[in-house]
């Protein structure tokens, strides 16, 4: 247990780059309180006490803003920054040294049994606000996009962006874990470019067609 706690506090220090001591993350990182917590409540899921885990989840709720289903599995050293609004469903599945920022969602789609949220393997990362929804694998070493609504399977070595999200494969090299969202790819807006491209050069193709019937 407390290897696993001196993990959840060093991951703090490896992505944020704010965290000053250990008596600081301890005290006030509330993405940390919430996986703390957490470990205990999964604890009382997996023993059959479904109230006292429900209980010790929505007291974490209070205090962090972080809403964690006590049923979901989390690996080592997830790490959530800020965390407001982060919601995690009952049957998501969230591999080892995983990055959320605050209001993301890892939730269902409907009111369909079993299986219904996603499941987030190993370097994954989601950005603010991102929504990830359904019975979907987000790949290991992929990345979600601030703002994104990702309702298929990204494979790995990825990064997903817009709504709905869609994947730009980067060669099949990792994806590094860095905080730099606006560097990512915007597929929407390279589509318009395309778009301004080509009615530029039929413009250009209109202008040599006039020319050539004023020549005449």
């Amino acid at each position: 247990m407390w290897k696993t706690m001196k993990q959840d506090i060093d991951v703090v220090f490896d992505q944020d780059p704010a965290a000053r001591s250990y008596f600081e993350v301890i005290l006030t990182y509330a993405g940390l309180h919430a996986i703390w917590s957490h470990r205990f409540a999964h604890w009382f899921w997996k023993k059959k006490f479904f109230f006292l885990a429900r209980f010790v989840s929505q007291i974490s709720r209070f205090f962090t803003g972080i809403e964690i289903h006590p049923g979901a599995t989390i690996g080592q050293r997830c790490f959530i920054d800020h965390g407001m609004g982060v919601v995690i469903g009952e049957t998501c599945e969230i591999g080892n040294n995983v990055t959320l920022f605050q209001g993301v969602t890892l939730g269902g789609t409907g009111k369909e049994k079993g299986k219904r949220h996603p499941t987030l393997e190993d370097n994954t990362l989601v950005a603010t606000g991102a929504k990830v929804l359904g019975s979907i694998t987000i790949g290991e070493n992929s990345k979600v996009g601030a703002g994104s609504v990702v309702l298929q399977n990204v494979p790995a070595n990825s990064t997903v962006v817009g709504i709905p999200g869609k994947v730009v494969i980067q060669n099949g090299v990792k994806v590094p874990h860095d905080l730099e969202h606006h560097n990512m790819p915007d597929p929407v807006a390279d589509k318009f470019k395309q778009m301004e491209k080509e009615m530029r050069s039929l413009q250009e193709q209109l202008e040599k067609l006039r020319s050539e019937k004023d020549g005449d």
